[in-house]
């Protein structure tokens, strides 16, 4: 559903705005607005953009970014698995286990993107991101550096990653790892505040 994946890319947008993505009215995307809020996909929170009424902006609601959750009963089966590793194993050992899985990715990343060009290599982690479920996407940093920004707008883990954010401080070193010829650095945090988990990718 394009309006719901726009929302996801966007975390919150104007109906005029997305109307203008779907190439349709503005009262016909209202239309539809209301729709997927009845269904509780979507939710709208009003903000004052200059003088007049506040304007709606829209966003998805939990039930509305579980539609992406293509994966969602591996993801339980693996949080439940977790848990009850973490009744009869000391917090160590966890963290041991999971920092373990994190290089065994990292070396699979590694032998599947190669060495070469850096957009050549981002573009293949893009796709085996996308291809595990993160919505992911890359562009330039526009400030006329060689920078690029490595965004994933959906976490396929993302339950996971609530109880367990060690998760996340994994997946920042296991992007350092795939490109150790750069300077690699989160610049925003899902969890924490925006839309996306966002990186970016300098070279040295």
């Amino acid at each position: 559903e394009i309006t719901l994946a726009t929302l996801l890319r966007e975390g919150n947008c104007r109906a005029i705005k997305l109307a203008d993505a779907m190439g349709i009215s503005v009262q016909a995307m209202r239309r539809h607005l209301r729709s997927l809020e009845d269904d509780g996909l979507i939710e709208a929170k009003q903000m004052a953009i200059g003088p007049g009424r506040p304007s709606n902006l829209w966003q998805l609601t939990l039930k509305g970014q579980n539609l992406f959750n293509n994966g969602s009963g591996s993801e339980k089966f693996a949080l439940e698995l977790l848990d009850s590793i973490e009744d009869t194993l000391p917090n160590e050992m966890i963290s041991s286990l999971l920092n373990n899985q994190s290089r065994q990715k990292a070396n699979l990343y590694r032998r599947l993107i190669g060495t070469g060009n850096l957009i050549v290599r981002l573009q293949k982690l893009v796709q085996l991101r996308n291809a595990e479920g993160y919505m992911a996407e890359m562009h330039p940093l526009k400030d006329g550096s060689a920078s690029w920004i490595l965004n994933a707008f959906h976490c396929s883990i993302r339950s996971i990653a609530e109880k367990y954010p060690i998760i996340c401080d994994q997946e920042l070193d296991l992007i350092r790892s795939i490109f150790d010829d750069c300077q690699v650095m989160r610049v925003q945090w899902r969890l924490e505040s925006g839309h996306s988990c966002g990186f970016q990718i300098t070279p040295k």
